[in-house]
């Protein structure tokens, strides 16, 4: 169940291995996709549909559904306001976006969006809360076509309503079943209007999304503080949509920030492989973080985006890739430690997958933990209210209030994020780094990991209904069991499988809801003696619950 690491990890694509893009475009448009298989349907997971052109799963079909869908849940909703719509840099995000604006002007809807641009996520988020504040009415939402830190064969597609976070169930089982109701019908009663006419229509507004988001971050970061200590910083978009952003936040603020790579390449074969060899934009991975970690002495810190940037890796020379729950915690304690003056009741928000130092750490600092399922889209509400000073998950997404307490994004946004960093080492004088190894010795050392292993759609089923009862055991790994849940602490919502608590360790079981495999994920305060013992003990517990699944059924 381990995952064994690609001999090539960390290399560069043998060019052999680079995505064929007129390919992947071609069969966007040709291929058809079968709506009675479930693999060629409109799936919402807890950011949008994903797919890829060649496998039927993310075809012209897939959006013209999607984004009619859009446009009746919008009418019915009575939103009415500017849709912003962004895109980031993978292959099939551009006809994605050409064929989402034709249906969405042949609607009537009122369209935001760049002429020739990359938008990220974070982006689209803050355009929605800037608009719609101070408004009941008229109020504006958003499309980003993206999959995110996906393998460059990959689409995306999301909608962030008018909260500016990623929809939430009711939203999106909306859509989707609206979706997948048209694409069972066909294309033919989708209203279409072609593209070159349609960006000329007068419901169509061509905008700069980078002025007004480069202009307003001195309300979330204190810019003055990274440009006084004469921080040397280094940025790397990795191919995507924040490419245009580093340069400009750099030159608008005056920092000493360099752009380590600005290349744009929809086969992204600039990337060092992953841990499974497969080229993939995650800024949490020492594999495809090597080029930006071999740089790390020439910066006081470094960072990089996912090609929608709503994820965060931060490199210092102390560290080098911060393990992104050390960076989480060192975040928690600095932010709610005097650097922002925040109202005493605003809360640190985490998934429950997400280290436990940052439970020691909230409590340390006397402030409530709100600990919610997986999905960015609990924090959205509270983010929004401003209960909620930070929202993050163990998967490097985050984002925080601004600095006067208002919301700033209520989607991840890994730009700030970064930024934070910076920020840290200046007012600090330590690097992020640093400051978690205080914590560290303070709170103990914590190790972490979290391994997948194959699951078929009704084992994932089966581990989904994991209760309290399945666990007879009274003790982890040497430790007396002390909560078995399986419903999150701060909302109360299903988390899809079980987490098991002790004192001093945890885990947690629960099936993918984009994969057909189930995730583990584990924590020890005790060392990595005893976190072997947690997943084997993790492991027993889902055999036996499949096994047992499997002999009454």
């Amino acid at each position: 169940m381990g995952q064994s690491v690609s001999p090539n990890a960390g290399r560069r694509a043998d060019p052999s291995m680079l995505v064929d893009v007129d390919r992947l475009v071609r069969d966007y448009h040709e291929v058809e996709p079968d709506p009675s298989e479930p693999g060629q349907r409109v799936a919402f997971g807890t950011s949008g549909h994903r797919g890829s052109s060649g496998r039927g799963s993310f075809n012209e079909a897939h959006i013209l559904a999607m984004t009619e869908a859009i446009c009746r849940y919008r009418r019915r909703a009575g939103i009415d306001g500017p849709l912003f719509v962004g895109r980031d840099t993978h292959a099939l995000s551009e006809p994605a976006f050409r064929t989402a604006m034709e249906v969405l002007v042949a609607n009537d809807a009122d369209v935001v969006a760049e002429d020739d641009g990359y938008t990220p996520t974070p982006v689209i988020s803050h355009a929605i809360l800037t608009a719609n504040r101070g408004r009941s009415r008229g109020l504006a939402d958003g499309i980003v076509v993206t999959p995110s830190h996906n393998p460059p064969e990959d689409g995306g597609f999301k909608y962030n309503p008018p909260n500016g976070g990623p929809a939430d169930t009711d939203v999106t089982g909306w859509i989707q079943d609206e979706a997948n109701r048209l694409l069972a019908e066909g294309s033919g009663g989708i209203r279409r209007t072609p593209f070159a006419r349609a960006m000329s229509e007068p419901n169509v507004h061509h905008h700069r999304f980078v002025d007004g988001y480069v202009n307003d971050l001195p309300s979330v970061v204190d810019l003055d503080a990274i440009r006084g200590r004469g921080l040397k910083l280094g940025a790397d978009p990795m191919g995507g949509a924040s490419v245009g952003y580093w340069g400009a936040i750099a030159d608008r603020h005056g920092l000493d920030l360099t752009v380590v790579n600005d290349r744009v390449d929809p086969t992204f074969r600039f990337m060092p492989l992953d841990w499974d060899g497969r080229i993939r934009m995650d800024c949490s991975s020492p594999f495809a973080m090597a080029g930006l970690i071999e740089l790390k002495d020439r910066f006081d810190v470094a960072f990089g985006n996912d090609t929608d940037a709503d994820r965060h890796g931060i490199v210092t020379p102390s560290a080098g890739l911060l393990n992104p729950n050390h960076y989480l915690a060192a975040a928690v304690a600095y932010l709610f430690g005097g650097a922002r003056e925040w109202r005493e009741d605003v809360a640190v928000g985490k998934t429950l997958v997400t280290s436990s130092m940052v439970d020691r750490v909230t409590r340390s600092l006397g402030r409530e933990l709100f600990e919610v399922p997986v999905g960015f889209k609990w924090f959205v509400e509270r983010l929004l209210d401003g209960s909620l000073g930070f929202g993050g998950e163990e998967s490097a997404g985050g984002s925080f209030l601004s600095r006067d307490g208002s919301a700033w994004s209520t989607d991840k946004d890994g730009i700030v994020l970064c930024l934070l960093a910076a920020e840290m080492t200046a007012r600090s004088g330590a690097d992020p780094g640093e400051l978690f190894e205080r914590l560290a010795d303070r709170f103990g050392r914590p190790a972490y990991r979290r391994v997948d292993a194959p699951a078929t759609p009704a084992e994932k089923r089966i581990l989904g209904r994991l209760s309290p009862d399945d666990v007879t055991a009274s003790e982890l790994a040497g430790d007396r069991i002390l909560d078995v849940l399986t419903a999150a602490p701060g909302n109360g919502a299903p988390i899809g499988g079980l987490k098991v608590v002790t004192e001093n360790c945890w885990f947690a079981a629960r099936p993918s809801g984009t994969e057909d495999v189930y995730k583990i994920y584990a924590e020890s305060f005790r060392g990595e003696d005893q976190l072997e013992r947690i997943l084997d003990e993790a492991r027993a517990l889902v055999g036996a619950a499949l096994a047992s699944a499997g002999a009454s059924g």
